[in-house]
């Protein structure tokens, strides 16, 4: 059996036995999530929220931008608060603060230590102790709980409404005047928070080996909320339970055996040698026809830029509003884009036009690689060129009208904002990109399917693998589509995590390495039989920890301890290959210089470099900062998240995407002469305004907030008094450096293209590779 033939069958047998484990956690996750109750009431049977309450409550919330206005279990934004934990540490300082009453003093600031602890001890028995009633699905809560909800409750009706009283927390949060539209949305809004909060301050029901510690006599085994513990909060004892010290400690070891047996296979196969390769004289794409189709792709290039620049200018505005609050150097800015909204377009853009990048990739190189053109593919490539614009505009309108509340609740799930980060858009608008995909994906494969029904040849395994991972991009966008308009967010979060992780940082990085596999290997600078195996076993590697690593997410969304254990190990090992990552660098560096020619090249290849360089930090740094089950509880939806999220985002698939549109360029445009000044100042501005951005800002105030968490609890290190401090507005303000470099970076990448098609100058051939570097 050969070498591709046993790698093919490793990667399937790694994918089957992945995803059966990986849906076997799914209903693990489904089974001991949190209950939705029919009803909460008090002990003195009075009614304080109905399940119509909750449920409606969480539709309000989506339609205000969910998880873009402030966090709920840490998933979502990053100015408001995380309303769960908010809603916790009022409620328990609301409780405590009415017994000192009963005590003599006026607040329990005032009291004594010995009475404080005892009333912290009565405190956690009442909110910990589960009063679920799952024959009846009612949650019975004590009177004077209830006032104490009550309170909290009028707080939030005063917040998301336009009560002057809480005019200046409004301005701190970044929120608009009368956030929800109608009072009775306002009280239901109340019900979710509530619910969400419960969930994280409840113990869930004990289970015959729910831990693995020797019993001891006497001693009842500690008991985890629904959501292990999360998020720290000293006054009802929610820290980390054991199983986060055990499996964050498992986690580093998998990560060094992981490193270390990768180093071994390195040092076998590089010691195993290759015969040399004869490099062609000239650059074999020089002289590639370019079929109507491949002409066609240019535009979609175009909207790459124009996506990159606006989701730039928003990141700017989302950014300010951290300063700000509620206006732009004096414009009421929130009344017309509100924060919850430039942020959503802002995050969701992110993903568009890096997906819309390797789009026109995927339709451009697949007519290259075979010669074949079949009929009506320009139609095709057009058609859905057009309906990305479609999506684009309607799914933004249908959530401006949604965030204005001028769009109601009944509509708003199909045609506004569902309120899920990254998953925004509404379902008629995920059901339409999920058909442009199918689209996608035939136009890909009757180009393709030349080659992958011919004779097998040294290239046929990395085309195959390529048109799988094409495969896999269509299909699994389907996942946005598995949960309903009141499907269970613990359900919900799994299959998001689905989309965000496995579609964006799964397949979308196998369709990548085989795609430059490819380029470099019909450039004639690897052998294809080397560059196939390469592709499959990074293939295998990633996919190993990549597949179930998607359960790092989902420590704290109603996880059992057996998920969190699997989500602890095998991301880790997503962090593997990226200790090797050099090799890879330097690789790249190699074949960049390796010929004359290649000097057409070379911007590309150090966009591919600078690829390399994010993923080691951003992914694997940053990355492996927060995943440990320990480090995340802390660090969940603090700035060391967005820290991990910009470096790996745009410095992984963001510049990756840019390095594709260049290659495509190069044939596109590649008879014009490339004045590539302009590239030069876009790749040295990106990469600076990036670290800028993530050193000056992002690492530091996380930093802080991390500290503020360990030391007085989540919800001080979101508060409003913390996030207001006058160090945190400087540290916004240092933003502004690396956003202008970065900004600049991005509009001389975008003259650069534009200046190829407009005012070009056209050179021959074989003085092409006389272009100014």
């Amino acid at each position: 059996m050969s070498n591709t033939r046993k790698l093919w069958l490793g990667l399937a047998t790694l994918l089957i036995a992945s995803f059966a484990v990986l849906l076997w956690a799914g209903g693990e996750i489904f089974r001991a999530a949190p209950p939705m109750p029919e009803q909460v009431v008090s002990s003195d049977g009075r009614v304080i929220y109905s399940r119509q309450d909750i449920e409606t409550g969480r539709q309000v919330w989506q339609s205000i931008g969910g998880m873009q206005l402030g966090s709920i279990w840490g998933h979502g934004g990053y100015v408001a608060p995380d309303w769960s934990a908010d809603w916790l540490h009022r409620e328990a300082m609301t409780l405590l603060d009415r017994w000192a009453r009963d005590e003599g003093a006026a607040t329990y600031a005032e009291l004594g230590e010995e009475k404080q602890a005892t009333l912290k001890g009565r405190l956690r028995k009442q909110m910990r102790t589960n009063t679920y009633d799952p024959t009846s699905k009612t949650i019975t809560v004590s009177t004077e709980r209830a006032e104490a909800m009550a309170n909290v409750a009028a707080h939030y009706v005063s917040l998301f409404g336009n009560d002057p009283a809480t005019a200046e927390l409004r301005e701190a949060y970044a929120m608009r005047n009368n956030t929800v539209d109608t009072l009775e949305h306002r009280r239901a809004l109340t019900g979710f928070f509530w619910w969400t909060a419960w969930a994280a301050g409840t113990e869930r029901p004990g289970t015959e080996g729910h831990t693995f510690a020797p019993e001891r006599g006497g001693v009842t085994p500690k008991l985890v909320t629904y959501t292990n513990n999360w998020p720290a909060e000293p006054l009802i004892d929610n820290t980390p339970p054991p199983a986060l010290w055990v499996w964050s400690a498992f986690s580093v070891l998998f990560l060094l055996a992981g490193i270390a047996a990768l180093g071994w296979h390195h040092a076998v196969t590089h010691a195993r040698g290759e015969e040399a390769h004869v490099l062609p004289a000239t650059d074999p794409f020089a002289a590639l026809r370019l079929t109507p189709s491949m002409r066609a792709t240019a535009k979609f290039f175009w909207l790459v830029l124009v996506l990159f620049l606006v989701q730039i200018g928003l990141g700017a505005i989302t950014a300010h509003y951290q300063v700000e609050g509620q206006q732009a150097y004096g414009f009421a800015l929130s009344e017309y884009l509100p924060y919850s909204l430039s942020r959503t377009w802002h995050t969701q853009l992110s993903v568009l036009w890096i997906a819309v990048a390797w789009l026109g990739t995927g339709l451009y190189i697949a007519p290259a690689l075979s010669g074949h053109e079949p009929k009506f593919q320009r139609f095709g490539v057009n058609f859905l060129f057009v309906s990305l614009l479609i999506i684009v505009v309607g799914s933004f309108t249908g959530q401006w009208f949604a965030v204005m509340q001028k769009l109601g609740l009944k509509h708003n799930f199909w045609f506004g904002h569902q309120g899920w980060e990254y998953a925004d858009m509404g379902r008629f608008w995920q059901i339409y990109l999920f058909i442009g995909l199918l689209l996608w994906l035939s136009l890909v494969g009757r180009a393709l399917w030349p080659v992958l029904r011919g004779p097998t040849t040294d290239t046929k395994s990395i085309v195959g693998l390529m048109f799988l991972s094409t495969v896999c991009i269509g299909l699994f966008f389907a996942s946005a589509l598995m949960w309903g308009e009141h499907t269970h967010i613990s359900e919900v979060e799994y299959w998001r995590w689905w989309l965000v992780h496995l579609w964006v940082e799964g397949f979308f990085e196998v369709f990548a390495t085989a795609v430059m596999a490819l380029i470099f290997t019909r450039l004639g600078l690897v052998k294809a039989s080397s560059a196939t195996v390469a592709v499959l076993f990074a293939t295998i590697i990633f996919m190993s920890g990549g597949v179930l690593g998607t359960l790092h997410h989902l420590y704290f969304v109603g996880t059992p301890t057996a998920v969190v254990a699997l989500g602890a190990s095998f991301s880790a090992l997503e962090v593997v290959p990226l200790a090797y990552i050099g090799f890879e660098a330097y690789h790249t560096w190699k074949l960049g210089r390796a010929t004359p020619w290649m000097q057409r090249y070379r911007w590309p290849i150090l966009f591919f470099i600078s690829v390399s360089f994010w993923n080691l930090v951003g992914a694997g740094l940053f990355g492996f900062l927060i995943n440990p089950p320990l480090s995340l509880y802390y660090m969940q939806g603090l700035n060391l998240t967005p820290l991990h999220g910009h470096t790996a985002l745009f410095g992984v698939y963001g510049m990756l995407g840019i390095a594709l549109v260049l290659f495509c360029m190069r044939g596109l445009r590649g008879q014009m002469r490339w004045d590539t000044r302009a590239l030069k100042l876009a790749f040295w501005a990106l990469n600076i305004g990036l670290a800028l951005m993530a050193l000056l800002t992002l690492l530091p105030i996380g930093t802080m907030q991390l500290l503020a968490a360990i030391e007085h609890g989540y919800a001080y290190a979101r508060s409003a008094e913390f996030m207001q401090r006058p160090i945190i507005d400087l540290l916004v303000w240092m933003r502004v450096p690396g956003d202008t470099i970065f900004s600049i970076g991005a509009v001389a990448l975008a003259w650069f293209v534009f200046r190829l098609w407009v005012a070009p100058r056209q050179v021959a051939l074989p003085d092409a590779e006389t272009d100014q570097a």
